[in-house]
């Protein structure tokens, strides 16, 4: 297995060593209207947001009618909608015809266009568009849809979510022997906004897949409230982040209650930069901007009492005290000073100087 440990989308290098790339999904946030989802890609330039997503989907080629109309169990929050499954995905979907003024408003924004597809036509119909695709969770088992994605030679961003890890392992083989350029994302689908789906987020299994998969790039697609979750992933080492993005959570429709709106995301973001700033490099060091301190709080070996050329130093003459000038004997070097004569006079409170004592 091959695979890239750092990709372009566009312009843009994704890399454990570049700071993070926020994907604003649209998703069905624009209610189905093309002004409103303009719009949105200005609000998500504006919060900070590197990418506008959206999806492209047609209610009949991604959900069954029938099937869902005489499902059992299992329809999550689908089962709060007010309108059938097929009748939302069909009020909510992207319209294709949306597709060019939707790139020319995100290039005009200067921020990334990208989509999630849901059927093979959307992928040729968006393809001359898109610098990087989208693989939504549902879509891992789908091998066939996987390569025709991937056979385009296009970065792409594979969700896992609602997958075990033999899923992943299979669609993560199965991708990268066509196409090394991938980004895997550790994903919880639960569209409840029920902040009881922190539990479930399970950001360790980013520790997982950096095992599993080293130098591989990671990221979360996620959808809980705030920055928690975000900031644990990038403190785990994801550096692609992914959530839905909204004007006001009180909207109807399907994504509204979930999303982050420009005032949250805006302060998700900032916190992150923060938090890129504050992991560092690793190296345990002493850092620029505490080269002062060194002197200020470390303490040196210092004299109880004035002291003559040729007096012999013993403990009782010597006090262990801020501050450490450079040059200074430290305290750890106290056996190299008692027993040894001073070559210069010396004054109470003085520290003790490196080639003031005889050899």
């Amino acid at each position: 297995m091959s695979y890239k440990n750092a990709i372009f989308v566009g312009k843009r290098r994704i890399a454990i060593d570049e700071p993070t790339y926020f994907i604003a999904d649209i998703a069905a946030n624009h209610d189905g209207n093309l002004e409103r989802a303009k719009k949105l890609i200005y609000l998500a330039k504006e919060a900070g947001a590197d990418c506008a997503k959206f999806q492209h989907f047609l209610a009949d080629k991604i959900v069954s009618d029938y099937g869902f109309k005489h499902l059992k169990t299992g329809q999550s929050h689908q089962a709060n909608w007010k309108k059938s499954v097929w009748e939302t995905y069909d009020e909510y979907h992207c319209k294709r015809e949306w597709t060019a003024e939707l790139v020319k408003t995100c290039k005009d924004a200067e921020i990334d266009f990208m989509t999630t597809p849901y059927d093979f036509d959307a992928i040729n119909e968006v393809d001359d568009y898109v610098n990087a695709y989208k693989i939504g969770s549902g879509d891992i088992t789908w091998l066939d849809f996987i390569k025709k994605i991937t056979s385009l030679n296009k970065p792409y961003f594979l969700a896992c979510g609602a997958s075990s890890l033999e899923d992943v392992k299979r669609a993560v083989d199965f991708a990268t022997e066509v196409n090394p350029q991938i980004i895997l994302m550790q994903c919880n689908t639960n569209y409840t906004a029920s902040l009881d789906n922190y539990k479930y987020i399970n950001l360790n299994v980013l520790k997982t897949f950096a095992k599993m998969y080293p130098e591989m790039i990671l990221g979360l697609s996620d959808h809980t409230f705030g920055c928690a979750t975000v900031l644990g992933a990038v403190t785990l080492g994801a550096r692609v982040i992914e959530k839905h993005f909204t004007d006001d959570n009180q909207r109807e429709g399907p994504d509204h209650k979930f999303a982050m709106n420009p005032t949250t995301w805006r302060d998700m973001v900032d916190r992150t930069r923060e938090l890129e700033l504050a992991l560092g490099d690793g190296i345990k060091k002493v850092e620029d901007n505490e080269k002062d301190t060194v002197i200020v709080q470390r303490r040196s070996i210092c004299l109880k009492r004035d002291m003559k050329k040729g007096e012999i130093l013993t403990n009782a003459d010597l006090d262990i005290l801020r501050p450490s000038p450079e040059g200074a004997f430290l305290p750890f070097e106290i056996n190299d000073v008692i027993g040894k004569s001073l070559n210069v006079d010396k004054v109470k409170g003085d520290s003790l100087y490196k080639g003031e004592i005889n050899a």
